[in-house]
């Protein structure tokens, strides 16, 4: 295991040690959950890029596309537990 410094203001260093206290943790664990959380947020954020990438590359390459209404009756009939057809997918209009 690798050791990393950080400089905190003094304010900031209050806020993390009261917070942490709160939780029932250390300061240490409570900035180390902190770290684990956002670079978490921030590889699904990459992921949820990495995939809307490629469908609009699909959606340029083929054309084809699904009605915001239609997706909107899917996905609502979904959510209630209905197990509707999906959508066909058109041609872009242009």
């Amino acid at each position: 295991m690798s050791t990393t410094t950080i400089r905190l203001e003094d304010a900031l260093k209050a806020r993390v040690a009261a917070a942490a206290e709160r939780s029932g943790t250390t300061a240490h664990a409570f900035i180390l959950e902190a770290i684990e959380r956002t670079v978490e947020q921030a590889e699904l954020e990459e992921e949820f890029h990495r995939v809307a990438d490629q469908r609009w590359a699909k959606l340029l390459d083929t054309g084809k596309t699904v009605a915001w209404d239609d997706a909107k009756r899917y996905v609502t009939a979904r959510a209630r537990g209905e197990t509707p057809r999906k959508p066909a997918a058109r041609k872009l209009k242009r």
